[in-house]
């Protein structure tokens, strides 16, 4: 049955086409016909943000700032490829609300701190629903480690990341840290969301692998038997009571090796699992952390998307740059598609890092726009969409106008950024992500113009 006649429903597919053409060409800036950020009316959005949420991509007022260029020019991803994450979105955004689009982001020393992170996690369970905060480490492996709303305190531990420490043999679990304990080894988590309805406790099965007790504030949940005679992965999952404030661990019996606890809720949305690695580089994921071991990571926590957001540590070694770090990107990227195969990959480059030069100004760190650029380039040609976080925050000199803005956005090593820095830079990549995703839908209502008229 036709719903349009054949030359109407051509006229508006034709219409439309012209609309996003005109949105791709920054010269042709002034003649747009539609904001896309405002498309949701038209095309059945849920807006689940309250009326007095501030525009993510808002820069704080200081003569010292440059506003940064706008994001949906930074977002490449001619392949589509995000198109499958954008596909969990939509069903976790539909009216009936059944879907969850789970995200795993791999980053370096900002996002130890949930920084960057928790941002985007805020904005897109506002647009799209909280289905949970993901994963946390069970304790903190660095003094600065937090997830936000999160508070992880253990003792006991021996603590391996996968960038250092004792251990070599890459099994660290999909936070890349291992902590290894006997009876009394104990952690506990605090939680300030008490509508988590589900915990998760990571573990590695192993020979003569140990028992942990799990209990919460409110009374006990069971006992963790981490015993295998093959060495591999190991989850235990468990409902969590109403009003649960804190989550605790308790080794009883035996060694054990424990990684992280995931906690989600029973409702439609979002996952975001923050990832950072202090120290971390491209290099963690390529070589540290054995690839059949972190392969069953991937394939238990069923990422709809991976970002790989680092740079700012292979930045300080030029040669690295130049002669290495394409070569492991690459390995990573096969990791994952071997891995997580129906997974939408995000290579985010590094932001702008900053160093004093010779006349006293801030400048940027030479290598980093070569990095930038190699980056871009892996990701086009293995087929994977590309954030350039540098440009989109300002590119060359940005870390100099932040330490000199108004509140100071960056610390004095003109490297990591401040909570209102990090702030920016998640919400310019929450509305890249968000512009990409209204582009999503409108082929959607393209393709079903297209039909109707067939």
């Amino acid at each position: 049955m036709r719903f349009l006649p054949a030359k109407t429903a051509l006229t508006i597919a034709t219409l439309a086409a012209l609309m996003a053409l005109i949105d791709a060409l920054p010269q042709r800036q002034n003649y747009k016909l539609l904001d896309y950020r405002t498309l949701g009316a038209v095309l059945d959005f849920i807006d689940r943000r309250p009326a007095d949420t501030p525009n993510p991509g808002e820069q704080p007022r200081s003569p010292g700032l440059v506003k940064p260029t706008q994001p949906k020019l930074l977002l490449t991803d001619p392949a589509f490829h995000l198109d499958r994450f954008f596909q969990a979105l939509h069903s976790a955004e539909g009216r009936a609300g059944q879907g969850v689009a789970r995200i795993l982001h791999y980053g370096d020393s900002p996002t130890t701190a949930d920084l960057i992170t928790s941002d985007v996690r805020y904005l897109l369970q506002k647009q799209f629903g909280d289905a949970g905060h993901g994963f946390c480490l069970v304790a903190k492996p660095w003094a600065w480690y937090a997830h936000k709303g999160l508070d992880p305190e253990g003792s006991g531990w021996t603590i391996d990341a996968a960038n250092y420490g004792a251990l070599k043999d890459g099994m660290y679990g999909l936070g890349a840290v291992s902590f290894r304990g006997g009876p009394g080894a104990f952690a506990r988590i605090k939680v300030r969301d008490r509508t988590y309805r589900q915990v998760e406790i990571g573990f590695l099965r192993q020979p003569d692998g140990g028992q942990i007790h799990v209990e919460t504030n409110s009374g006990d949940l069971g006992l963790v038997e981490t015993s295998s005679e093959q060495r591999g992965s190991g989850f235990a999952r468990f409902r969590l009571p109403d009003h649960a404030s804190e989550i605790i661990l308790r080794v009883t019996s035996g060694s054990v090796r424990v990684f992280g606890i995931s906690l989600e809720k029973d409702s439609s949305g979002v996952v975001y699992h923050s990832l950072g690695i202090n120290g971390g580089s491209v290099s963690v994921l390529a070589r540290s952390v054995n690839e059949a071991h972190w392969g069953e990571q991937l394939r238990h926590y069923r990422p709809n998307l991976i970002v790989i957001n680092y740079g700012t540590n292979e930045s300080m070694y030029p040669n690295y740059v130049d002669f290495a770090s394409e070569k492991e990107m690459r390995e990573v990227l096969r990791r994952i598609r071997k891995a997580a195969p129906e997974a939408s990959i995000l290579v985010m480059s590094p932001m702008d890092r900053g160093e004093r030069l010779a006349d006293g100004e801030i400048g940027t760190a030479p290598a980093i726009p070569r990095l930038v650029a190699i980056q871009e380039r892996v990701a086009r040609e293995n087929g994977c969409a590309f954030f350039n976080t540098f440009a989109a925050m300002g590119g060359t000199g940005t870390m100099g106008r932040w330490y000199e803005a108004e509140p100071r956005l960056v610390g004095a090593d003109f490297i990591h950024p401040m909570p209102a820095g990090a702030k920016i830079v998640g919400g310019l990549l929450y509305q890249a992500l968000f512009q990409s995703y209204n582009r999503y839908k409108l082929r959607l209502l393209q393709n079903k113009i297209m039909v109707a008229g067939n």
